[in-house]
């Protein structure tokens, strides 16, 4: 067992010496240490602020502080473990809401902590269960609804908790079929999203009295995209994403009765609805935001479009609005530019002024960041790839190194705006690549469904292979000095690149990605069920189909890699279990091929707490160091993680 990062990687004043144009380099504790604070909110009423911060013992907690500031900052929270990373108000303004698991294993529990600092009340404390579809209302400030599989592991049922009291009550039951459900003004479940498992639908169904069975309101035929948002004030209209009769999603205001759209509210060319501001009571929408390669924001209530051309004009990156009161007088923003880290401002809309709150890690002023530039790349069969390329300062864009650094999912997507990752690795002396391979989200169905059992050896792996190959034809890249990097589905593109194009890649990081599909399949968490015909159709019947597993996992070709690899993994991940790393580093030791592989004990899907964070990226740093020439920060040992090198 070892508790930090090797000490045989190299001097770090050797690495500088062929680059002095270099900036100064950033310590990982600056870039992956715990924010100075973060994630600023304003209580309902409008009476606190609150705010993430490091407790004594450096776990993130959350913090509350009267928002006239007549007070000093209180720590209300006491997790001693993983740290908070998210959490919420009550609609009274008397109690924090916060998730925690333990060890990774994403059993969330909810809790509900007093201002006064008294303990924290675990209001679902039932073993093995998960917590989730957190839902609050401000009529009903006592009362919230939480899905819970304590009745089927597979499903989630809907249960009504006095926070008070902590009594908790069965609200509704799951038929077997529903992702999540949604409420109407009267904090009523009156919508719920399903998925047909037999098709891979996706479904909407309403109904117009708790009493009153459901109905199906609207059906997505498998690929296409879409669900629900929020019910309007009258409940007679239901707020909905929908790409049917378009490529991208609109935003729609559907008729209950009918299931036809009463209006069209928005609409982007190449990108699907992302954000929606509602007005905190009033149940309506009043900004969507779109984006393609940069966030842009769509008004549609004319009340907030002077406030979000102030907000956009004080921002120096994109605007995001975390927080307002019942009242809609104060509201919280964040402003995130690419390259520097987040400040969190309180705005008073009348008179219109705005105070900055806090930058998340102001020690990241000392340092010079890099601009990430978005840019399109063509895939070889035409397809257009929005993508993201970062430089190291002070160097000629020429025959760098390049680090491929591949998002996970694979339905999710890279985003414009400061990355730890991507700064940490071009201030190292790398390019850094970030590419929407086909089946990503937000660009509309046709670049998703593009995706579509295409995983390994099919066209998603090939656009990752296409955009390392444009890199180095624009002379970006070195082509003996290439790395491809990613967790998740990113660690199973890792994988695929170095046993399906062995000669592109001089070395790989596999962050909890799977190597075996049909394995991955099952042993997923019992709550995919109702997803499971999803993940087929988009991935293929690797369970009856031998040939096609054998064909897209890289564990049947791990004989194949040539590049160092190396591999970290959570020991309690539940959705890419541990076997999944296991396996692929036993078939390569097997045929002695060079793989370095990091069991964390206490971590799941990622590393939660900020010691093993620091550790794995210190080794990975070193490890690219080695085998691509970068700079590395010198390593020391790191207190508290639990890294164990197998």
């Amino acid at each position: 067992m070892s508790s930090q990062a090797s000490d045989s990687a190299p001097d770090p004043t050797a690495a500088d010496a062929g680059s002095s144009g270099l900036p100064t380099l950033i310590p990982r504790e600056v870039l992956f240490g715990n924010p100075t604070r973060a994630q600023a909110r304003l209580s309902p009423d409008g009476r606190h602020l609150s705010w993430l911060a490091p407790s004594a013992d450096d776990v993130l907690n959350v913090w509350v502080q009267p928002a006239d500031r007549s007070q000093e900052a209180r720590q209300i929270t006491n997790d001693q473990k993983r740290g908070i990373r998210s959490y919420g108000w009550t609609e009274d303004g008397t109690r924090i809401l916060y998730v925690q698991d333990e060890g990774g294993d994403e059993n969330w529990h909810l809790y509900a902590a007093p201002l006064d600092g008294s303990e924290a009340r675990d209001l679902t404390p039932f073993e093995g269960v998960r917590a989730q579809n957190l839902m609050t209302d401000p009529k009903h400030p006592n009362e919230i609804l939480v899905g819970l599989n304590q009745r089927d592991p597979s499903v989630f049922d809907m249960y009504r908790v006095q926070l008070d009291s902590g009594k908790v009550a069965l609200d509704t039951e799951n038929p077997g079929d529903v992702v999540s459900w949604l409420t109407d003004a009267e904090f009523r479940i009156r919508a719920a999203e399903a998925t047909d498992p037999e098709t891979g639908d996706d479904i909407i169904r309403v109904r117009d009295e708790i009493s009153q069975p459901w109905r199906e309101l609207l059906r997505f035929p498998f690929g296409e995209n879409g669900g629900a948002l929020a019910f309007n004030d009258q409940g007679d209209q239901l707020f909905v994403t929908s790409s049917l009769g378009s490529d991208t999603t609109r935003l729609l205001a559907l008729d209950l009765k009918t299931g036809k759209p009463s209006a069209e509210l928005a609409r982007h060319a190449k990108a699907d609805v992302g954000s929606v501001i509602m007005h905190p009571t009033e149940h309506r929408v009043q900004a969507v935001e779109f984006d393609y390669l940069k966030p842009e924001w769509m008004i549609i209530d004319p009340s907030i479009a002077d406030d979000v051309a102030y907000l956009e004009e004080t921002a120096e990156g994109t605007v995001a609005i975390v927080s307002r009161t019942l009242a809609d007088d104060r509201w919280v923003f964040v402003d995130q530019p690419d390259d520097g880290p987040a400040a969190y401002y309180l705005y008073d809309r009348e008179p219109r002024k705005a105070e900055r709150l806090f930058v998340t890690r102001p020690e990241l002023a000392e340092y010079d960041l890099a601009k990430m530039q978005p840019l399109e790349i063509q895939a070889r069969d035409g397809l257009t790839l929005p993508s993201y390329l970062t430089l190291p300062l002070g160097l000629e864009p020429k025959q760098l190194p390049l680090v491929l650094l591949v998002h996970g999912g694979p339905w999710a997507r890279d985003d414009w705006g400061y990355s730890a990752q991507a700064q940490w690795l071009a201030n190292r002396g790398y390019a850094v690549l970030q590419v929407n391979f086909r089946g990503s989200t937000g660009f509309g169905k046709a670049f998703l469904n593009a995706g579509n059992e295409e995983w390994g050896v099919g066209a998603m792996q090939h656009d990752l292979t296409d955009a390392v190959r444009w890199a180095i034809e624009q002379g970006i890249a070195d082509p003996e000095r290439v790395c491809i990097y990613g967790g998740s589905y990113g660690g199973y593109a890792t994988l695929a690149g170095l046993a399906f194009t062995p000669d592109l890649y001089a070395c790989g990081v596999d962050i909890v990605g799977p190597s075996n599909i049909e394995t991955l399949f099952q042993s997923v968490p019992p709550y995919w069920a109702p997803m499971k015909k999803q993940l087929v159709k988009r991935v293929g019947d690797v369970e009856n189909d031998p040939e096609l597993n054998r064909r897209i996992s890289p564990l049947f070709h791990a004989e194949k890699i040539e590049a160092p690899l190396m591999v970290l993994q959570g020991a309690n991940d539940p959705r890419v279990k541990i076997a999944e790393a296991d396996q692929i580093v036993a078939a390569m030791r097997e045929k002695d091929l060079p793989v370095t592989y990091i069991v964390f004990p206490d971590e799941g899907h990622g590393f939660a707490r900020p010691e093993n964070r620091l550790d794995a990226n210190a080794r990975i740093e070193q490890f690219l160091a080695e085998q691509l020439g970068g700079r590395a920060e010198p390593i020391t040992p790191i207190e508290g993680s639990t890294a164990e090198e197998r």
